[in-house]
C-alpha cells in the first residue's frame, strides 16, 4: 500500500520578529517628511519600540491582558472599603513600557524639537501591540495642557506625569515615582450633554478647595492617581483637580460602583464612580469648566486619530503577512488581483490614518504658529470623526483577508474588531464632532482659513481633489439646514485634508488611488472597488511590512 501522501499546511507562518516600525514604509517615509532634521533621531526612537512591539512575547501579553481583564476588589480582608483594581501581570508589562517609552506626558517638559511628532510615532507603533493601556497613556499626556490653566497646579503634577517610571499602586502622589492621569466627565442623564451633569462642588473654608458629590458614568483607569472631574459650582460647570489619595497618605473619598463590561478594550478597567464629600482642588475660573477640560480633550482627541490609525495598521500588516504565506487556486493570495485590489484599499485608508494623526502631532510642536494652532482645532474635529468612523469597516475587511483564520480569537483580528469602535465613541460620538466641525467654522476664526491653506499646498496638482475643494466652498456659502449636513461636511473636509496629505508625503501611485477613490467619486463604496488604471501592486508592495 502506497504511503499516505502528506498535503503541505499552506498556513502562514507567525507574524512575529518584525520591527514593526522599520519595516512600515508609509511610517518612515511620513517620519522623513514630517520629522525633517530629527527624522533621524525619531528612527533611532522607534527602532527599540518596533522591534520589541513584533516579538512573541508582545503579542502573548496582548492576548493575556484582555483574557484576564481587571477585577475590582471593594474592600480588603477585614471589610474595610479599599476600592482597587487589581490586572493580570501582562497589563502591568505593556504599562511599563509605554510609559518607559516617554508616551505619557513627558513631550510637554521636553526641549527637544519635534517632540509632539516623536511621541504621536511612538504611540502608532506601540498602540499596534494593545490598545486598552494606551487609554491611561493618553489621558497622562493629555492632562498637561489643562493643567496649565493654574500654573501652580501644573508645576505640582507635571513632573511625575512626565516621569519615564511607571510606578503603580495607590500612595501619596509625592511619595511615587511616576503619576497617571484620568479624566471624569459624563453622567447618566446627560452622556455628551454635559450642561446637565448634576454632580455637585461645595467650597470648604479653604482658597480653591471644595468638596464633591455625585455620580460618574464613565471613567477609565480608575486607579489611576489624579482625575480631572466636572461638577457644579453655583457659577455652573467647573474643573477640579481629584487626587485619588491625599498628600497626607489618606485615600481621598471615591468608591467605585462597577467595572463596565464592555465589547472590547477589556484590558482597561473603565469605572462609574461615586463622590461622597471627596476633595478637590478647583482648575481654572468658576463656570469655565468645560473650556478648561476642553484642552485634555483636544489632546485625547489625537490620540484616539492616532489609537485608530494604529488598529488599522496592524489589521493591514496581519492581512498582508497572511495573504503573502497563504495560497489558493495555484497562486499566492496576494498575488491574486481581487485580493491585490483589497490589499491596495486598505493600505490607502491606514496610510491616510497616520498621516492625519502625525501632520496634526507636529502642529502641537508649534503652538505660536497661528496656522499650526487652527489647523490643530479644526483637523482634530474632522480626523476623529473621519478616521475613528472608518476603522471598524477597515479592520472588519482585513479580517477577511485571513478568512477562517481571521475569525478565531488566536489570531487577535477578533480583539481588533472588537477595539476598532471605541475611538469614534470617547470624547465625543460622531454626532458630536461632526456637529463640533460647525462651531469651530462659524465661531472661532482662522480655522477654515487653516484648513484651506494646507489643502491648498497641493492646489493644482489633481484635479479631483481641487473640485472636491470648490464643492465644500459652495456647501459652506449656502448654510441651510447646516446640522444636517455636518456628517457629510465633516467627511468630505477630513478626506480632503487627507488627500492633499497624501500628495505631499505619500508616493504618485497612493496619492492618485486616493484621491481618484475618496475624492474623485470612482469607487463603489467597499473595500476592494478602486479604479481601473491604477498601480495597485507598487501600493501594497509598498504598504506590506518590508521583511
Amino acid at each position: 500500500m502506497d504511503p499516505v501522501q502528506r498535503i503541505p499546511e499552506n498556513q502562514a507562518v507567525p507574524f512575529d520578529d518584525v520591527n514593526i516600525a522599520t519595516a512600515d514604509l508609509p511610517l518612515m517615509d511620513a517620519v522623513r517628511a514630517l520629522g525633517e532634521d530629527q527624522a533621524g533621531q525619531i528612527r533611532s526612537y522607534l527602532e527599540p519600540i518596533g522591534a520589541l512591539a513584533g516579538t512573541p512575547e508582545a503579542r502573548e501579553h496582548w492576548h493575556l491582558a484582555n483574557a484576564y481583564p481587571p477585577v475590582h476588589e471593594p474592600v480588603d480582608r477585614f471589610g474595610r472599603r479599599v476600592d482597587e483594581i487589581r490586572f493580570h501581570p501582562s497589563w502591568h508589562w505593556l504599562m511599563e513600557r509605554g510609559v518607559g517609552f516617554g508616551l505619557t506626558a513627558e513631550p510637554w517638559t521636553s526641549d527637544r524639537p519635534a517632540a509632539h511628532l516623536r511621541r504621536a510615532a511612538g504611540f502608532y507603533t506601540w498602540g499596534q501591540v494593545e490598545q486598552g493601556h494606551m487609554c491611561p497613556i493618553t489621558m497622562t499626556y493629555a492632562v498637561v495642557p489643562a493643567l496649565r490653566a493654574d500654573p501652580e497646579l501644573a508645576a505640582q503634577w507635571t513632573p511625575g506625569l512626565a516621569s519615564t517610571t511607571y510606578d503603580f499602586g495607590l500612595r501619596a502622589p509625592q511619595d511615587k515615582a511616576g503619576l497617571l492621569a484620568g479624566m471624569g466627565m459624563t453622567e447618566k442623564q446627560g452622556g455628551s450633554d454635559l450642561r446637565v451633569n448634576s454632580t455637585i462642588a461645595k467650597a470648604t473654608d479653604v482658597r480653591g478647595e471644595y468638596r464633591l458629590t455625585g455620580h460618574k458614568w464613565f471613567t477609565s483607569a480608575a486607579m489611576n492617581d489624579v482625575f480631572l472631574v466636572l461638577a457644579q459650582t453655583d457659577a455652573g460647570s467647573t474643573c477640579f483637580v481629584v487626587p485619588r489619595v491625599l498628600p497626607d497618605g489618606t485615600r481621598n473619598p471615591l468608591t467605585i460602583v462597577r467595572l463596565k463590561d464592555k465589547l472590547g478594550n477589556k484590558s482597561n478597567a473603565s469605572s462609574e464612580l461615586e463622590f461622597d464629600d471627596t476633595w478637590a482642588v478647583r482648575l481654572g475660573e468658576e463656570g469655565r469648566g468645560i473650556r478648561t477640560i476642553l484642552e485634555m480633550v483636544s489632546a485625547t482627541r489625537m490620540d484616539c486619530i492616532l489609537g485608530s490609525a494604529s488598529i488599522m495598521r496592524k489589521a493591514f500588516a496581519e492581512a498582508a503577512w497572511h495573504t503573502r504565506h497563504r495560497s489558493a487556486f495555484g497562486a499566492r493570495l496576494i498575488d491574486q488581483p481581487a485580493m491585490v485590489g483589497v490589499l491596495a484599499d486598505l493600505a490607502l485608508e491606514s496610510e491616510a490614518g497616520m498621516l492625519a494623526g502625525l501632520r496634526l502631532a507636529a502642529a502641537m510642536d508649534h503652538p505660536d504658529d497661528e496656522h499650526e494652532r487652527n489647523l490643530r482645532r479644526i483637523g482634530l474635529a474632522l480626523e476623529k470623526y473621519w478616521v475613528c468612523k472608518r476603522t471598524p469597516m477597515m479592520v472588519g475587511e482585513a479580517l477577511e483577508c485571513l478568512g477562517g483564520n481571521g475569525y478565531a480569537e488566536e489570531s487577535g483580528m477578533p480583539l481588533l474588531f472588537r477595539e476598532s469602535p471605541l475611538n469614534s465613541i470617547w470624547e465625543g460620538s460622531g454626532n458630536v464632532n461632526a456637529l463640533d466641525v460647525l462651531r469651530a467654522l462659524s465661531r472661532e476664526d482662522g480655522t477654515l482659513d487653516a484648513w484651506r491653506t494646507e489643502v491648498g499646498t497641493v492646489r493644482g496638482e489633481d484635479a479631483r481633489l481641487d473640485a472636491a475643494v470648490a464643492e465644500v466652498m459652495q456647501r459652506l456659502a449656502d448654510p441651510h439646514d447646516a446640522a444636517a449636513s455636518a456628517r457629510w461636511l465633516a467627511s468630505r473636509m477630513a478626506a480632503i485634508l487627507q488627500g492633499a496629505l497624501m500628495i505631499r508625503y505619500s508616493t504618485p501611485a497612493a496619492a492618485d488611488a486616493f484621491c481618484a477613490s475618496r475624492l474623485g467619486g470612482q469607487w463603489a463604496g467597499t473595500f476592494g472597488t478602486l479604479p481601473a488604471g491604477l498601480d495597485l501592486q507598487a501600493i501594497v508592495e509598498r504598504a506590506q511590512p518590508a521583511v
